[in-house]
């Protein structure tokens, strides 16, 4: 296949033909999937921990009934797994089945190191919100993974010091914003939250809530749209917040940060459903005092969320048994057995319904037992995960945004202009990797 050919990664349905079709073929020609038949070895590359006594059910289980094993090698996580695969498939060795997390998927397809395993997964779609699944799929008819875990945002305040300053738990953005300055009228030392430019994906999650779409396709064309009006309306409500002084602007996992929330100088965070661990570590003092909500919308008559986090299960080009491969991380991502096991060994919140008001999620988090329905409003919130767009340099994009939001909080200066830089370098970036991108 062509370089220029696999820079055209199609992420629509009207480029169907162009993205799913060429891709199969790629894949054709780095080695088709071979007809099972005897016993079958799998290597999987993967980070999550405890995911080998997982793998353990599995090889004693289904596997072994149908001979196929599989074999986890830990990997870092991140950027440095997506390089690592990427160079052992430039030399047709990458493993059968990697973990990758959802906007490190186009980067992946693009450079034709996933296979397309639709036929064999299918079935599975039902078992996942439709935002979620959608992640996997590009948006075309293909399926480059099976969802694993997912972070649908919500928030997270200390109840007792809304009831003791008066403050009503926000439903809109603008009633959001009207509590961080009640907070500060009330007791000026403290915030209610604060803008983090240390994370590039709660900032990514925001704007997927308001409906951006940073990267999508015309024809065979990129469009990069980051800098798009839902964006700019999340941009310009954060950096208004931040320039009023109606929150803090100091980035989030540091001392400063813990100790804020540990003594209640912050008293609410914008988080995601894996936030009970952060703040048993962050926060330990506070233990009980804690309760958890929607995000706000906004407007009164919506009802979705954005996603902080989250990865999946695929199959390589390079696995010469994509068929058993993909039976694997079908199994691995809606067996029950095998989601109890993970929630349990790995400690993730499972992107597949079922799993997510069973087993380990009976009971609410021991940060928040007095939130008996915890998990349950974490499921009917998850439903809502609204549609996201990657694309196939989301590094590049997110380091600009460290950068330049990271300067623009600080300063208190214009995040306008921040996300205007964090567009710019993501198109550069992209024509320079040989992309077709629509001016």
């Amino acid at each position: 296949m062509p370089y220029t050919k696999r820079r055209r990664l199609v992420t629509s349905a009207v480029a169907l033909a162009l993205g799913a079709t060429a891709l199969a073929a790629c894949g054709s020609e780095s080695g088709e999937s071979e007809t099972e038949s005897g016993p079958v070895s799998l290597t999987y590359w993967t980070w999550t921990p405890g995911m080998d006594k997982v793998v353990d059910l599995w090889n004693k289980g289904p596997g072994k009934k149908d001979q196929i094993t599989v074999t986890v090698k830990k990997q870092a996580s991140g950027d440095t797994l997506v390089t690592k695969i990427l160079t052992a498939h430039k030399a047709g060795k990458a493993p059968d089945l990697v973990q990758a997390e959802y906007q490190a998927l186009p980067t992946l397809v693009s450079n034709d190191a996933l296979a397309d395993i639709s036929k064999n997964v299918g079935e599975a779609k039902d078992r996942f919100a439709d935002g979620v699944w959608q992640q996997t799929t590009l948006g075309t008819d293909a399926v480059y993974a099976v969802p694993q875990d997912i972070g649908p945002m919500m928030f997270y305040y200390r109840e007792d010091l809304f009831k003791e300053y008066g403050l009503t738990v926000p439903t809109t953005w603008d009633e959001f914003a009207q509590t961080a300055r009640e907070l500060k009228k009330a007791a000026p030392d403290k915030d209610l939250t604060t803008f983090s430019a240390n994370d590039s994906g709660l900032f990514a999650g925001l704007a997927q809530q308001a409906g951006a779409k940073w990267w999508t396709t015309s024809g065979d064309q990129w469009k990069v749209s980051i800098n798009d009006a839902a964006t700019q309306k999340v941009a310009k409500f954060w950096g208004g917040l931040v320039k009023e002084g109606a929150i803090d602007n100091q980035p989030m996992y540091t001392p400063s940060w813990n100790k804020a929330l540990n003594t209640g100088k912050q008293i609410a965070w914008v988080s995601a459903v894996w936030a009970p661990g952060t703040l048993t570590t962050a926060a330990p003092a506070t233990k009980g005092k804690w309760a958890m909500a929607p995000l706000p919308q906004w407007s009164a008559n919506e009802n979705r969320t954005g996603s902080w986090g989250g990865s999946s299960t695929a199959v390589t080009t390079d696995s010469r048994h994509q068929e058993a491969a993909a039976e694997f991380a079908a199994w691995l991502n809606t067996d029950g057995e095998a989601l109890n096991a993970l929630a349990k060994e790995s400690g993730i919140y499972p992107a597949a319904k079922n799993a997510q008001t069973s087993g380990a999620f009976l009971k609410p988090p021991a940060y928040f037992s007095d939130q008996a329905d915890f998990y349950t409003k974490a499921a009917d919130i998850a439903e809502t995960t609204a549609p996201s767009a990657w694309g196939p340099n989301v590094n590049v994009a997110y380091t600009t945004f460290k950068d330049a939001f990271g300067a623009a909080a600080k300063n208190k200066s214009d995040f306008g202009a921040a996300l205007n830089e964090m567009q710019d370098d993501t198109v550069a970036d992209m024509k320079k990797q040989g992309f077709e991108v629509a001016e």
